[in-house]
């Protein structure tokens, strides 16, 4: 085995961890003799390269081994059998995972098979969430390499890539994939904008980059002199694409966005972090309603650390990020991170590694019959900005941006959401159709009875969960009525219709 093949990897591995990679990698190597890459490079060099990319962020053995063997069922003459006979089922049970996620083929949303293509990916996702994590490891690499392949294939992998991929990355809060996967296809599929993105973003950098400095500079002295210990101050310039979608939310105006540039302060603990929010107001101008603390209250995904805009002596405006060191591990492995690192130990078993979220989707792809509802119900709930609000007892519910009150009762209870009358949005009274914000505390007023559920609700309900529900109540209540009116004669149906009706 390459020595640098574990050298590339950050970990420790144990003799007997070693033993079983060096095996794989040396099978892997052998299975895969002789065919080549399009770049004319060995074909195993991309799956040594899969396996390093995804040992940056999860170096779990298994997954690391499914890693390097994941492309010998469909291209070699081997079987899954015989993988299962050299390295045990469960790694067995990870490239079978692979192999069927590496038969969906994307298309345009118009193509009929598009959703259902969409469901075996989740489907398979569901089993074991590491099955996306060597999936995702995968792509990353092909997009690192795309230059070597024809420019409809491109097109096509960096579309499925900026529309899949990247959103599931972020969705798992893996942000070092994520911005990579986005830039990667960014400049695939819109080479225009990406290139007039870059050279704004450049011409920006080249002129803040000595305040930049600066501010570190003056930072690091205050830190220093008030003796708040730090582990290290970084500089972070926004990246290509999300520099473009906030653009595109602000009309063009760069002098909107404020976290262009931003300093990274990492810290040991969370009381530093608030030390350090202390310090950094006493020395610079904070920008009011600007301070997001996501510490107390994390990002849907994870995320956790303390954002504030703040004003530099010569009234240039910075982001301050605020953050553990394993925050800011946890930022770039997402819920990998939160599996390999925890300190209760790794996971006992493959149903440790099923995303909360993952299994919500399956859930609802059981309740729902129509592919356009299910293609739906993942453009709204799963790649969508996400909002926290809350119960009046502080319970936690995260939802789409856009989400109403009406999705908060269904995502409370269901019974909840058929008894719902009305509202209070922060203890004032509201609309059971008004929008929610990130913050918002919702109590539901509710009725003794359930309440008739009108076609309107589903125009202002965002989420499949309630959607799902109303349109069940729906179709309930309308067979109910077509029911009763095939019951009567139709001698008697003019006379008692209208009178029918009215009583419903």
């Amino acid at each position: 085995m390459s020595n640098n093949f574990l050298l590339a990897i950050p970990h420790n591995f144990s003799q007997e961890d070693s033993e079983i990679l060096g095996r794989a990698f040396e099978f892997a190597k052998k299975a895969h003799h002789g065919q080549k890459r399009k770049s004319g490079e060995e074909y195993f060099s991309h799956s040594q390269a899969v396996a390093v990319i995804l040992g940056q962020i999860f170096p779990n053995v298994p997954t690391l081994t499914a890693a390097l063997l994941h492309d010998i069922p469909e291209d070699t003459q081997i079987t899954l059998n015989k993988i299962t006979q050299e390295f045990g089922s469960e790694v067995a049970h990870l490239v079978d995972g692979v192999t069927k996620l590496g038969k969906v083929r994307f298309h345009d949303s118009t193509d009929k098979f598009y959703v259902e293509n969409l469901r075996k990916l989740f489907i398979a996702t569901s089993e074991d969430i590491r099955v996306i994590l060597i999936k995702l490891a995968d792509r990353l690499h092909n997009m690192r390499t795309l230059e070597f392949l024809a420019h409809e294939k491109q097109l096509k992998i960096a579309k499925e890539t900026l529309e899949m991929y990247a959103a599931i990355a972020a969705r798992l809060g893996i942000s070092s994939w994520k911005d990579e996967l986005e830039d990667l296809a960014f400049k695939v599929v819109y080479p225009k904008e990406y290139a007039e993105t870059k050279q704004l973003l450049d011409e920006e950098s080249s002129k803040r980059d000595q305040s930049i400095k600066d501010v570190k500079k003056h930072l690091e002295s205050s830190l220093r002199t008030e003796g708040v210990k730090f582990l290290e101050i970084s500089g972070r310039v926004k990246r290509v694409y999300s520099l473009f979608r906030k653009l595109q939310k602000y009309n063009g105006d760069l002098s909107k966005i404020y976290d262009l540039f931003a300093l990274r302060i990492i810290v040991r603990s969370t009381a530093d972090c608030y030390t350090v929010l202390g310090l950094v107001h006493r020395h610079f101008q904070p920008m009011p309603g600007r301070i997001k603390d996501y510490i107390s209250t994390p990002k849907p995904n994870g995320y956790q650390s303390i954002h504030t805009t703040v004003f530099d002596t010569s009234g240039r405006i910075f982001e301050f990020q605020i953050r553990t060191d394993l925050m800011h591990e946890e930022a770039d492995r997402g819920i990998a991170a939160h599996w390999f690192y925890s300190e209760e130990g790794k996971p006992e078993s493959a149903t440790a590694f099923r995303a909360p979220w993952v299994k919500e989707l399956r859930a609802w792809q059981d309740e729902t019959t129509n592919a356009q509802e299910f293609l739906d119900a993942l453009k709204i709930d799963f790649f969508r900005d996400r909002i926290f609000v809350f119960t009046p007892k502080g319970d936690i519910k995260d939802l789409p941006v856009g989400a109403s009150v009406i999705d908060f009762a269904f995502s409370v209870h269901t019974d909840l959401g058929f008894h719902m009358m009305g509202a209070k949005i922060n203890g004032k009274m509201a609309s059971i159709y008004d929008e929610l914000y990130k913050g918002d505390v919702i109590e539901i007023i509710k009725n003794k009875n359930p309440v008739k559920i009108s076609r309107d609700w589903l125009e202002y309900a965002h989420t499949s969960n309630a959607r799902n529900k109303i349109r069940h109540y729906l179709q309930e209540n309308d067979k109910g009525i077509m029911r009763r009116i095939k019951e009567l004669k139709l001698s008697d149906l003019k006379p008692t219709l209208p009178t029918f009706f009215r009583k419903k």
